[in-house]
């Protein structure tokens, strides 16, 4: 049985495997190695007021992690709301895939967002064909505008 969860610091051991194992199942994909570094980091998010309004999901089947889903809600004085949230992430182990996991972890994001008071989620696509196959399958979602990445 799939149960989707809210990460928190609890899981960041179980992230560290499954990060491991996204990479067994996908070594040309995956570039960098989920290190002591990273785990610090992410136990560090946990307290972080920066991270206040990020909000992240696993999907567990049993005990271990076989996806995540990370996204933000976007605050800006342009209007004074946070209407809008930003898809960061969302993978599924590639043995896990095509068992509705990724769409069970959007389901439990949406309706988190909308219970924050949030009414759009904006992501940008993968180029890869799996991603786009998802991506066009998404319930109540539109295609927009193309994505731009600004280095500052």
């Amino acid at each position: 049985m799939i149960e989707i969860v809210e990460f928190t610091r609890d899981y960041v051991d179980k992230v560290i495997d499954y990060e491991k194992r996204l990479r067994q199942e996908e070594p040309d994909t995956y570039f960098w190695e989920p290190d002591n570094e990273y785990r610090d980091k992410i136990i560090a998010s946990f307290s972080d007021k920066r991270f206040v309004n990020a909000v992240s999901f696993l999907a567990l089947e049993g005990d271990a992690v076989i996806g995540r889903i990370d996204a933000s809600i976007v605050s800006s004085r342009n209007d004074g709301e946070c209407y809008a949230a930003y898809l960061d992430w969302i993978c599924v182990l590639k043995s896990k895939r095509h068992l509705k996991v990724a769409q069970m972890m959007l389901t439990k994001l949406r309706e988190e967002l909308k219970n924050r008071g949030t009414s759009m989620l904006i992501a940008l696509m993968a180029r890869n064909d799996e991603a786009q196959r998802f991506y066009r399958s998404v319930e109540n979602a539109e295609i927009h505008d193309e994505g731009i990445w600004m280095n500052i």
